[in-house]
């Protein structure tokens, strides 16, 4: 296929059947990733894009500096403190990845910080360069020092399709031990003596759906299956509590989740079940001392935390009622104190709970932030650690004290070239969606732009994950050429409590979708905009297509980054990887016909049709295992096909996974890359 136009994709037609429904899929060729017609296929998109897009390479080039010139490349993180260490990680100036190190702890006080200076006394436990070499690939699944602080377990990946290969360094040698294993998930979970490391794999769907035990020494063909979830809608994981008391298996589907225990000093012992699962509710466990604390939904949409006794942790007694304004998201056990996060108002918050005392809320000094609890792994300690952002403020850590109750600033991101937050606003709007709900949105632009502005517009709109107000640095290249940057909080997330992820899921799916058209027009009419271009990755790809075809007038402009746009044909598909756990979250169309009906009139692929679309660029990765390429292969084979407008560009990264590039560099340069695209199709002056 030349590059110098379109590649045309063949049509060789695939009939399916649903409902008495009769579908010809004339793409369906390309979901066989190891055809060599499949790949040639791709790499001949990249060839067009690469042609289409060489007018934008030294702009590309000019962003790409920008981004890297505002970032202190040789930088390190706040220690945290864990018994006798701190441990932290630091980067170096033209390295793709991060090093994690660690010195000995001298007194209670964080190290002083130097940028560009390694700690006194550091040893350094993983080098992410060395462990890369010269793979285009790197992802570390896992890293997790024992108890004792001699053995560190970590797992690595070099093609992006998130299977990991662990293994375990010897801490006071620094020498790899014999113990290796292939092809696991995620995550994993130290007994309390280290002489057991626990860990998952996967199923034939890649549905993590065993725990395992492998006790440090032993062949690896002896390591026993400690747990197995046969239900295919759960997937199942294993931590330890802060405390390092216990071991806890968790299973969870969307809506449902099971907790097992296990003493974290007997791992050869039996897991024993906190509560067995009852459809629809949800609860997590952390150990309190001479108790249990228990997160949980059951008679409580937003959540209730519950106390329950060490010798029966199914008996829950309240400890912070459910309230209708305030979704607990998360709580923290320490010695003395009890730490919620919390969603308030579309906000997060903390809550703190001291022993004998009256429960607190930390108060934080501007009108739109993001804060969570952030690298606490002592339970006997004075001190909360915290992460904090804005629009406008860069990523930083504080110390607060639980005593003095005051915060400590310990660190905020360094920003290069002169950036000032007092250059730039912040502002929350509300736009009405069409059944008269309010929608808030986060709007960040530099003090001054000339309004209306040209806007990036970005969403997402499912699994009641939040899009908090957020720094980027990247970000700034469109604030300094005039652009507003929105973020519109839509129901399918969670900013508002679980109702607002309630109202757009199942056969409400479609609030998502007109909620994100809502505040286009809102922030057309109150004259921020003068032009949108929408962006969204994953199950806010699917967002980016539903609106491409729903309101195409309205944005001038599309940006789909690993984007679920083929969803109902995954959906339908139980053999594929996440189907059968995605039925909890968009319906079951394989079984009921109306859930078919309602998916296939919103689905991106479904429903192109011949109206003239934006410009649209779709970005994916060959290895992706959440979202398949194939999914915007065929929808922009069909866009050039039967719609009218664009051009449509494919972009697929032949050696990445869900997120992408994994150096730090290449990822700037793909972002560089794609805000080069909107500053274009923008129209705006580079």
């Amino acid at each position: 296929m030349s590059s110098q136009t379109p590649p045309t994709a063949k049509k060789v037609p695939s009939e399916r059947v649903h409902h008495g429904d009769t579908v010809v899929d004339d793409y369906a060729w390309l979901t066989v990733k190891d055809d060599p017609e499949t790949i040639a296929y791709l790499e001949a998109e990249n060839a067009y894009t690469r042609q289409a897009t060489s007018h934008l390479e030294e702009l590309q080039e000019t962003i790409f500096q920008e981004i890297k010139g505002r970032t202190l490349e040789t930088d390190l993180s706040v220690p945290t403190r864990k018994k006798g260490w701190w441990y932290y990680s630091r980067t170096e100036e033209g390295k793709q990845y991060g090093i994690q190190c660690r010195v000995a702890a001298d007194g209670d006080a964080p190290p002083e910080l130097k940028a560009g200076e390694p700690l006194p006394g550091e040893q350094v436990l993983l080098d992410g360069n060395e462990l890369a070499g010269d793979n285009d690939f790197f992802s570390m699944g896992t890293s997790a020092v024992s108890p004792d602080g001699t053995l560190l377990a970590y797992s690595v990946n070099f093609t992006g399709d998130e299977r990991f290969t662990l293994r375990v360094k010897d801490l006071t040698t620094g020498e790899l031990l014999d113990d290796e294993v292939s092809g696991i998930f995620y995550g994993g979970a130290w007994s309390a003596d280290g002489r057991a490391f626990f860990y998952t794999t996967v199923d034939d769907a890649w549905r993590p759906n065993r725990v395992h035990r492998h006790m440090i020494g032993t062949s690896t063909e002896d390591d026993v299956v400690v747990h197995q979830e046969d239900d295919e809608r759960f997937w199942i994981g294993v931590g330890l509590t802060r405390s390092e008391r216990y071991l806890v298996l968790s299973a969870g589907s969307k809506i449902t989740s099971e907790v097992r225990i296990l003493e974290a000093d007997d791992p050869t012992g039996e897991f024993r079940l906190v509560r067995p699962r009852e459809t629809g509710v949800e609860y997590g466990l952390d150990h309190a001392g001479d108790h249990f604390l228990i997160l949980h939904n059951q008679n409580a949409e937003n959540f209730e935390l519950a106390t329950a006794p060490l010798d029966a942790p199914a008996d829950w007694t309240p400890l912070i009622e459910h309230r209708a304004d305030t979704r607990l998201l998360n709580v923290e056990a320490f010695q003395g104190y009890t730490v919620v996060h919390l969603r308030r108002d579309g906000l997060t918050g903390i809550r703190v709970l001291p022993e004998g005392a009256e429960p607190y809320e930390i108060s934080f000094p501007e009108p739109i932030y993001d804060v969570a609890p952030s690298g606490n792994p002592e339970f006997v300690t004075e001190r909360l650690r915290l992460g904090y952002t804005s629009m406008i403020t860069p990523p930083s850590v504080y110390d607060y004290d639980l005593r003095a109750r005051e915060l400590i600033l310990l660190k905020r991101k360094t920003v290069l070239g002169g950036y000032d937050p007092a250059d730039y606003e912040q502002f929350r709007e509300w736009a009405t969606a069409e059944d008269g709900t309010r929608v808030p949105i986060s709007i960040v632009a530099r003090k001054g732009v000339e309004r209306p502005a040209p806007t990036v517009l970005y969403g997402y709109g499912s699994y009641e994950i939040s899009i908090d107000p957020s720094f980027s640095v990247a970000r700034l290249s469109l604030l300094d050429r005039g652009f507003v940057f929105a973020v519109a909080h839509i129901r399918g997330g969670g900013e508002m409590g679980r109702h607002w992820y309630e109202d757009g899921k199942f056969q409400q799916k479609k609030n998502t979708f007109t909620d994100f058209v809502a505040a286009a027009k809102h922030l057309a009419a109150e004259n921020w905009s003068s032009s949108i271009i929408a962006r969204g990755g994953s199950a806010g790809g699917l967002l980016m297509g539903a609106i491409a075809n729903l309101s195409p007038e309205t944005f001038a402009g599309v940006v789909a980054e690993v984007p679920f746009v083929d969803a109902l044909n995954t959906i339908l598909d139980p053999s594929l990887p996440l189907t059968i756990i995605e039925w909890d979250e968009w319906g079951d169309p394989l079984h009921n016909a109306e859930v078919y009906e309602y998916m296939k009139s919103y689905t991106p692929y479904e429903n192109v049709s011949g109206q003239i679309y934006p410009p649209i660029l779709a970005i994916t990765s060959l290895n992706d295992t959440r979202v398949y390429y194939h999914e915007p292969a065929k929808w922009i084979a069909r866009l050039r096909e039967v719609g009218k407008g664009g051009p449509f560009l494919l972009k697929t990264e032949m050696e990445a996974g869900h997120g992408g590039r994994s150096g730090r560099y290449d990822s700037w340069r793909e972002e560089a890359f794609v805000l080069a695209w909107i500053l274009d199709t923008a129209k705006v002056e580079r």
